[in-house]
């Protein structure tokens, strides 16, 4: 055969080769973008969810550490009007049912009134998960850590609104905030750098890279995205136990605040209005009132000083939710209620 007709076939067969390796090619690239955008979508939509639960969580946590430190702050009230009080006895802890509740000594209860006073007043500015990160470390001590911190004359008095706040939760070691902020933001954290190098693949290699390349991309985005789509599944989960977990406090100490209360309210009365302040000279009924708002006292200042979450030792592990200091303080404040204040 001449040689002008070989070379002339073997044009023609690279170009038909070209032709056919060009269509494959472009298959390629096609069927690489769907699986990216699929991944893409996944991605999205399982951010999208994570940071509704993270936002739940949030609002649980803070609707649940503000109550915490106005319970702590209404102490200040139940202190002075037991203050006034003459010849009272020594009220003696609660030890029924496999409960127990000490009694809190005066000065404590001013400590941790003064300090969630400095905690609300900062709040205002510090942004949300603020509150939720005091619950989550323990109001009362976070409360009396304030107080520890305004009162060595530092900077504190002069700071006012996130400033306040940062400068009071700084003072704590990193205790308050980071019990709490590590386990709320976790979303966040596993949608910063976790999550990087998949926002840049997807943003950037399609037009540049051949249909292999592109295969291969798409091999390593599905990849990754089966382990962050895990992570963010595990986050998403823990918010949302973080919430129910909260709600269920939040629920049951507003019922032991609404009771207290009252009872505060009837102490008033008793020694305000009525002006009231010898016990020798109080009837069965009013030094019962005074009893059982010493023993609502006791019980809601160990309630605020359940420790919502346990802040992890490895940074990149998740904190883990107090679940059974939780349901202790649940089950205890429930049997309380049932034997002294049911009705």
């Amino acid at each position: 055969m001449p040689l002008p007709f070989l070379l002339g076939a073997a044009a023609l067969l690279a170009g038909a080769a070209g032709v056919k390796s060009a269509a494959e090619g472009v298959s390629k690239m096609k069927e690489a973008n769907e699986r990216v955008e699929e991944a893409k979508t996944q991605y999205q939509d399982a951010k999208f969810e994570l940071e509704d639960a993270q936002s739940a969580a949030v609002q649980a946590m803070d609707q649940l550490g503000e109550r915490e430190l106005e319970i702590l702050r209404s102490f200040e009230e139940f202190s002075q009007l037991f203050a006034k009080i003459k010849n009272k006895p020594t009220f003696a802890p609660y030890e029924r049912n496999n409960v127990k509740l000490p009694n809190v000594s005066q000065q404590k209860l001013q400590d941790v009134s003064v300090g969630a006073e400095v905690l609300l007043s900062g709040l205002g500015g510090a942004g949300l998960g603020a509150a939720g990160g005091l619950a989550a470390a323990g109001a009362t001590t976070a409360a009396v850590a304030a107080l520890g911190t305004a009162s060595t004359g530092t900077a504190i008095a002069s700071l006012s609104g996130a400033a306040a706040t940062n400068a009071t939760l700084a003072a704590l070691g990193g205790g308050a905030l980071a019990a709490g902020g590590g386990g709320i933001a976790l979303g966040s954290a596993l949608l910063g750098a976790g999550t990087l190098g998949v926002g840049l693949l997807v943003g950037g290699f399609v037009v540049s890279l051949t249909g292999d390349s592109m295969t291969k991309k798409a091999d390593e985005i599905e990849e990754q995205l089966d382990d962050i789509l895990w992570k963010i599944d595990s986050a998403e989960s823990y918010l949302s136990d973080l919430e129910s977990t909260a709600k269920k406090y939040h629920t049951q100490l507003k019922k032991v605040q609404t009771i207290y209360a009252t009872h505060l309210k009837q102490l008033s009365h008793l020694i305000r209005d009525q002006r009231k302040t010898n016990w020798q000279q109080y009837t069965p009924d009013q030094k019962l009132l005074v009893e059982n708002t010493v023993l609502l006292v006791g019980l809601l200042y160990s309630m605020c000083k359940v420790q919502l979450v346990l802040k992890s030792q490895d940074e990149d592990e998740p904190n883990t939710i107090n679940t059974t200091a939780i349901k202790k303080s649940i089950h205890d404040s429930k049997k309380v209620l049932a034997d002294k204040f049911q009705n």
